[in-house]
């Protein structure tokens, strides 16, 4: 399958990566060439730098030859454009769109767009979006996310009240050797550990160290 992603934030890197190691032949689109960096060595596919609703580009990245068509960076204009000129000018046969503020909700509705609302874990749905043609929406309340992840190195022995943000990043429960437990201010996590929290968007960068890639 022929994919063009539009895109390469820590979801449309994440989306290309699960893609490009199944096989798939992937073009990612993004204005900052060093948004590829976050594709990491086990990427295979093709990186243009330009906007993903600019004509010229999508031609260069053989959106013509696509099969789906992903606008995942974290501007709706930006989206929805991209999404409507491969949908309506180049006849993309799967589209998918990131909806990243709800208030527009309704404007994707109204065009009939796939799209996946929120932030984290939204990847994995827009993967099973890209190969069913449809999936389930995971909203998030505004900027404020909730994720899972494995605790990596960056956590372990720290305490919670040590890593966590003000207003910013909240560590709701932890999961540890198959039981679960709501952590207190002095909890000491561990490696390993499986984190369910709360994250603002603008606080993402500063917590990734703390998440292990699987």
């Amino acid at each position: 399958m022929n994919v063009v992603v539009v895109g390469c934030g820590r979801v449309g890197s994440q989306l290309a990566t699960l893609l490009s190691v199944e096989g798939h032949n992937v073009v990612v689109i993004d204005k900052d060439p060093e948004s590829f960096k976050r594709l990491g060595t086990i990427f295979n596919g093709v990186t243009i730098r330009g906007l993903g609703f600019d004509e010229d580009v999508l031609e260069e990245a053989g959106v013509r030859e696509a099969d789906a068509f992903a606008a995942v960076t974290n501007l709706d204009n930006t989206n929805l454009m991209a999404a409507e000129v491969a949908r309506k000018i180049f006849g993309v046969p799967h589209v998918v769109a990131r909806l990243y503020n709800p208030v527009r909700e309704r404007t994707y509705q109204q065009l009939g767009l796939d799209y996946v609302c929120g932030t984290t874990l939204v990847a994995e749905v827009l993967l099973d979006k890209i190969h069913a043609g449809h999936g389930h929406h995971i909203s998030a309340l505004g900027d404020v996310e909730v994720v899972q992840f494995k605790a990596s190195e960056a956590v372990d022995g720290r305490r919670v009240h040590e890593i966590e943000i003000p207003r910013r990043f909240r560590i709701a429960a932890v999961s540890r050797e198959n039981s679960m437990l709501v952590p207190e201010a002095d909890t000491v996590l561990r490696q390993g550990d499986i984190v369910l929290a709360s994250i603002k968007e603008e606080a993402f960068e500063k917590i990734e160290r703390y998440m292990e890639d699987e």
